[in-house]
């Protein structure tokens, strides 16, 4: 699928739709600006459902078109999922991780709430590039409907609303000067009055296994739900990873299946905001 948008281009516009949906990333981006730092993007990572023309591999030739190769597969059984990383064209560019809800795992009545929704698309949609930071591409579910998917699958659920677009950015924590530990950086991040998602620890992994990762909880903002309910829901949220080199000196490039377990939860509609 060829594609005649640069991979700056393809970014550029990929961060304004998810500073609109997530205005704690401008304002920690711009104080650490103002500190003198200069912001790499570690990754970002998109959100999907297996099923109709959304599916990860039609999603995919957008990337490898962008130069993107692909690095490993990853299973996360208890949250119904499977992932692909994605290696960039050149090294100061951003990895891609997509992942995607595997619905037949969903009981028969979230499937069918699904496959309402998906049956919605209109198939050129997906031709696009754009169509990474679409939203979303059918009507708005129902209060009940939401409700329904999240019961099962909060993944299911975020993305019945919030649609295709990215889930979040992260922060390159090995290119910070004035905050080159995740645990300093978090400091910062409380400092501006933002929340840390602390599901699995404040900092999830170790330089054991070469990468650690930490994150905001999302912002959240109202949306107005099929027959006008309006209720206030995660959007996205702003990651934080430092990467460790492996015994051959060479930087990890992969990800950490168990921590990025702990990250999806930065969009837990039921989690504690007291924490």
């Amino acid at each position: 699928m060829p594609s005649e948008m640069s991979l700056e281009q393809f970014f550029a516009r990929l961060w304004d739709d998810y500073t609109a949906m997530t205005p704690q990333a401008s304002r920690l981006h711009a104080a650490l600006v103002a500190d003198g730092e200069t912001i790499v993007n570690d990754h970002v990572a998109f959100r999907t459902f297996d099923r109709g023309p959304i599916r990860l591999a039609e999603l995919e030739p957008h990337l490898l078109a962008l130069g993107y190769t692909r690095l490993e597969p990853y299973d996360f059984e208890a949250k119904k999922l499977r992932a692909w990383g994605y290696l960039p064209p050149r090294d100061d560019q951003p990895r891609v991780f997509l992942s995607e809800l595997k619905c037949d795992a969903l009981s028969a009545s979230a499937q069918a709430i699904i496959d309402d929704l998906v049956a919605q698309i209109d198939p050129a949609r997906i031709a696009s590039p754009e169509v990474m930071w679409a939203g979303r591409l059918w009507e708005a579910p129902s209060w009940e409907a939401y409700q329904a998917l999240a019961e099962e699958s909060e993944y299911a659920a975020w993305l019945s609303i919030i649609g295709l677009r990215a889930n979040h950015f992260t922060i390159s924590v090995n290119r910070l000067r004035q905050t080159p530990t995740l645990a300093s950086l978090l400091e910062k991040v409380e400092a501006l009055g933002l929340s840390i998602n602390t599901s699995g620890g404040r900092i999830k992994g170790s330089p054991e296994v070469l990468l650690e990762q930490a994150s905001t909880l999302a912002d959240r903002m109202p949306f107005t739900f099929a027959g006008g309910r309006v209720e206030e829901i995660p959007t996205c949220y702003y990651e934080f990873a430092r990467r460790y080199a492996d015994a051959e000196g060479r930087l990890y490039q992969g990800f950490v299946a168990a921590s990025a377990d702990r990250i999806f939860e930065s969009t837990d509609v039921r989690r504690d905001h007291a924490l």
